[in-house]
């Protein structure tokens, strides 16, 4: 360790461990707005009790200094003040009590109100509008490949169809980007000794030519070899 002359340590040493400091927190907020800032995301809105969405729409999110305001497109505002003395909590402008929770992992956050539930995600993917592509957002101009694959979510009984985009590499290994239907996108990876996927915990199980993919939150997806390999 270096000190200088009077056996206090060295400037450098103290600059580099400051330098350090800053990239740490930079580091650590990057999943989500930083304090002080205003981004465009997409609210879900879901009445109390209820499992199935009302409303998808445009939306503002606005933090700083534990304040956080919601700006939606229908002309609702949330603003929410937080409750020092419970990390989590807010009070709305009536007064009311609202819970923020993180459900969505890296995708956004969840606001509980009393009368319904807010999901503020941050990625505004599931606010484009429909066009002649079956497999939007994803396009071949971005992708070797583009598919529909049967996928169910958790409280679903039946499968649907949800959109990707597939990046084939050698050795029949490929990563392929998705979009659930509730507009969240991840990446799962087929490589020749594992299946991964992004930020989500999965158990991949291939059965003759069929990948299915249970994952921790509920979601079931299935996925041909052909999608992966091509062909």
């Amino acid at each position: 360790m270096s000190y200088g002359e009077n056996g206090s340590r060295s400037p450098i040493i103290l600059i580099f461990r400051t330098l350090a400091a800053v990239c740490l927190l930079a580091f650590t907020t990057s999943a989500a707005p930083a304090r002080g800032d205003s981004v465009d995301a997409a609210c879900v809105i879901y009445p109390a009790g209820s499992d199935h969405a009302s409303a998808t729409l445009p939306c503002r999110f606005y933090q700083a200094q534990g304040h956080v305001v919601i700006t939606r497109s229908d002309g609702v505002k949330h603003d929410l003040a937080p409750d020092e003395s419970a990390i989590g909590n807010f009070t709305d402008q009536q007064g009311n009590t609202v819970y923020r929770q993180s459900g969505l992992d890296d995708q956004g956050l969840i606001f509980r109100l009393p009368d319904e539930s807010v999901y503020v995600y941050w990625s505004t993917a599931m606010l484009a509008p429909a066009d002649d592509n079956p497999t939007a957002p994803f396009t071949t101009q971005d992708y070797d490949a583009t598919a529909l694959f049967r996928c169910k979510a958790p409280d679903d009984a039946e499968f649907g169809s949800c959109p990707g985009g597939i990046l084939r590499m050698e050795g029949g290994e490929a990563s392929i980007v998705v979009q659930n239907q509730a507009g969240e996108q991840f990446t799962i990876n087929f490589m020749t000794d594992y299946v991964n996927a992004t930020n989500r915990e999965v158990k991949a199980t291939l059965d003759g030519d069929l990948w299915t993919l249970e994952f921790a939150n509920g979601e079931v997806w299935e996925v041909p070899l052909a999608a992966i390999e091509g062909g």
